[in-house]
């Protein structure tokens, strides 16, 4: 065979194998929502699998995994806190974006405490909702490439491919958020960096007056890495700023 038959059978091998789409699980109960978002996320080109009970949505993690996961609170059987609790038992690393009508500041802080990524309230804009899935997708596509596996805060060390974080000889997961927000601090270490410049970089999104989604992160890591979240002394406040990375 000629080089130029080999380069035309390549390119043909290549042209016929199929691309996979990346796979997001919806888990909602109204089916207007549903149609909504299955419509929008498969004209981007998304394959889309929705369940609205929340067993049904564990069980699908389980058995064939998705690279996002939309998860409504309310559903029929399970809320979606447990949801989110169970599939972080078993996947730290998938992003989980909670679509909740439930906007109280206290209702966003046991979403993310129980391991949501981002939380989005509803009534919501689907074009924003692509923009944080797209976001999220980017920066994972970007973590997986990067060549820095390992940094030391403090006596913690944080394992960013595993996304662990070891101290005292016990082994702590951090979801993807974590991982890139101690990235982004420990690149910048001993600089303050802002809230909008925080959520701009690692959430793709501006900042609004009324969002705490950093400081509610902060507050998650604290208790991982401080040895006394109450008096910090690696994650500092920058008081009406943002906050900086005394390793």
């Amino acid at each position: 065979m000629s080089e130029r038959e080999r380069t035309r059978s390549s390119l043909s091998e290549a042209a016929e194998t199929p691309v996979r789409r990346q796979r997001i699980l919806v888990v909602e109960d109204e089916p207007d929502i549903v149609r909504g978002l299955r419509d929008a996320l498969e004209f981007e080109g998304y394959e889309v699998v929705d369940h609205a009970e929340g067993h049904k949505a564990v069980r699908e993690m389980k058995e064939r995994g998705a690279d996002v996961v939309i998860l409504d609170l309310m559903l029929p059987d399970i809320n979606g806190y447990q949801v989110c609790e169970e599939i972080r038992a078993f996947n730290q690393l998938v992003p989980i974006i909670i679509l909740s009508a439930r906007g109280q500041e206290l209702d966003k802080i046991r979403g993310l405490s129980a391991g949501a990524d981002d939380y989005v309230t509803k009534p919501f804009s689907i074009g924003e909702l692509l923009a944080r899935i797209q976001a999220i997708l980017r920066r994972l596509g970007r973590s997986a490439a990067s060549h820095t596996e390992v940094i030391r805060i403090g006596n913690c060390e944080v394992n960013l491919k595993k996304h662990t974080l070891s101290r005292a000889r016990k082994t702590i997961p951090l979801t993807f958020y974590e991982v890139e927000l101690l990235k982004l601090l420990h690149e910048r270490a001993e600089q303050p960096v802002s809230r909008d410049e925080i959520l701009d970089k690692i959430w793709g999104i501006q900042a609004h007056p009324s969002n705490r989604t950093v400081d509610n992160f902060v507050v998650k890591l604290r208790k991982k890495l401080e040895e006394n979240q109450h008096h910090p002394k690696h994650i500092l406040t920058v008081y009406g700023y943002g906050y900086k990375l005394v390793p």
